[in-house]
């Protein structure tokens, strides 16, 4: 299985929903995926949804107990907000669709697993991640809301998060596959940085972290993120000299999670006139172009 699979299967499905005029925001992941299940894979489909107890995880994807056939997803019965739970089906029904002949006992996903959208991150959970994504915030629809060119605050991107049903970090992120700006999500707790996303455009200019299997990465001091007296109550937005992020200035929102278990850091730099913008978007053309004509071919 390649990496390109799961946007590939998530696109086809897409395709398919648009076809039948179902398409509609947000997808309701629920029915699709007991319906989807229930016609392509007859004989192993998802039978069953259902919020449960599962402390520690966000969701699972369960076989059927011996002499019985099919599969469920659970998600956690705990989480109050209502896109994490969207995200975490999608997440789920990605991991039916894509993993479970290899992986016949099922999968109980973590937050780790649900929030680390990294390559190098357990490749089945990136795939499902990718998956969910692809499914629930189609590239031509999200770019619709919000232009490559633009630098959007959590405000904006919340919107987009309404509109597909999805936490706030979910359509950030992906956000940042897309955009041209030099932009990156950073996540911290408790003074120091659990991990970060970069846009292609600040990662090839050398605006990122690496967070994994290193110690951990305090904030800079004078960051948004580290004024704990800033962060009480509301989103806060700040113009930030070169001594906080990478020695170069920039804009800084800062917002507590849902949980308020971390902090969400959106970092806005100056436009590099070396990264060429169209070739970026010329790039997302041609990949949206190839999976509409290999899906209407099949």
């Amino acid at each position: 299985m390649t990496a390109f699979y799961p946007h590939k299967a998530a696109n086809e499905l897409t395709t398919v929903l648009r076809m039948v005029g179902v398409a509609v925001f947000p997808v309701d992941v629920r029915t699709i995926a007991l319906e989807i299940s229930r016609q392509k894979f007859p004989d192993d489909p998802i039978i069953e949804i259902k919020g449960d107890r599962l402390p520690g995880f966000e969701g699972a994807l369960t076989s059927a107990p011996p002499g019985k056939k099919g599969w469920g997803i659970l998600y956690n019965s705990a989480v109050t907000s209502r896109g994490r739970i969207n995200f975490t089906l999608g997440h789920e029904f990605g991991h039916y669709l894509l993993h479970r002949e290899a992986y016949p006992g099922g999968f109980f996903c973590s937050t780790e697993d649900m929030n680390r959208w990294e390559s190098e991150y357990a490749q089945r959970e990136n795939e499902a991640n990718a998956f969910a994504s692809t499914l629930l915030m189609p590239f031509d629809d999200f770019r619709a809301q919000i232009d490559a060119r633009v630098q959007p605050d959590f405000d904006l991107l919340g919107l987009c998060a309404g509109r597909y049903d999805v936490s706030l970090m979910a359509a950030t992120l992906k956000w940042l596959q897309y955009t041209s700006c030099r932009s990156m999500l950073v996540v911290s707790c408790d003074g120091f940085i659990l991990w970060a996303r970069s846009s292609k455009p600040a990662l090839k200019s050398g605006l990122y972290f690496k967070t994994r299997d290193r110690p951990p990465i305090e904030i800079p001091r004078n960051a948004l993120a580290a004024d704990r007296k800033a962060l009480k109550g509301t989103s806060r937005v700040r113009e930030l000299a070169d001594d906080a992020w990478f020695n170069e200035a920039c804009t800084e929102q800062v917002i507590l999670s849902e949980q308020y278990d971390f902090t969400l850091s959106l970092l806005h730099f100056a436009t590099d006139n070396g990264y060429n913008s169209e070739d970026l978007e010329e790039s997302i053309d041609d990949v949206s172009g190839r999976l509409r004509n290999h899906a209407y071919a099949d």
